[in-house]
């Protein structure tokens, strides 16, 4: 399970995966692969006549309930550990490029990419980690295709206070497990067992 940098790994590995993939077709355009936060979008669709990529924006952060409610965990250290927090992370890719045709075709382009390549792996997650290794060897997270309705992409937009929709798709990438080192509180086991309604009819 990972740390708390988790979330900026994951999105980092996205975009790495894609900015590999656009250098090894060996494209002439240059292109950026950037991670936006919402003021960073709004100010992007000025420049889509200068500039060429593909940016990723989170949008909403929820929570996967059927690992919810999973049992806790013992750590490498021995103690009992609180379980992790189980993530789901919905994204917003959005391709940059000086004319419709181009845009088009990145957009295209990326869209294969992660179909391609649909599950991370720890070797990419810990990559552009905030920590040394936000990712345990053997964990993935699943980028899933999530398209939404055109309302809810326009009300996305209108949020962004973008006046026009911008040619986008939504992913999301699961299961991002979030682990703490807070030890969970436990009982002592049962060891005898006394009945009081017994105790009353004897005496």
């Amino acid at each position: 399970m990972a740390d708390i940098t988790a979330i900026t790994a994951t999105a980092k590995a996205i975009l790495r995966l894609l900015e590999n993939a656009y250098s090894q077709e060996g494209f002439p355009q240059k292109a950026s692969f950037p991670l936006y936060q919402a003021a960073q979008l709004q100010a992007a669709a000025e420049f889509t006549n200068k500039e060429m990529g593909v940016s990723l924006f989170l949008y909403r952060v929820g929570i996967d309930g059927t690992r919810r409610n999973l049992s806790s965990r013992v750590s490498p250290e021995g103690y009992r550990a609180k379980p992790a927090l189980p993530l789901i992370l919905y994204f917003l890719l959005t391709p940059w490029a000086p004319s419709a045709d181009s845009q088009l075709w990145l957009l295209g382009w990326a869209m294969r990419v992660l179909e391609n390549t649909p599950i991370l792996p720890a070797s990419l997650l810990n990559k552009d980690g905030l920590s040394s290794s936000p990712f345990h060897p053997d964990e993935t997270v699943e980028v899933v295709f999530d398209p939404i309705s055109m309302q809810d992409l326009g009300l996305l937009w209108e949020y962004l206070k973008q006046p026009r929709i911008i040619p986008s798709v939504t992913y999301l990438a699961r299961i991002v497990q979030i682990e703490t080192s807070v030890k969970e509180s436990q009982s002592r086991l049962v060891q005898t067992r006394e009945s009081q309604l017994a105790k009353e009819v004897s005496g």
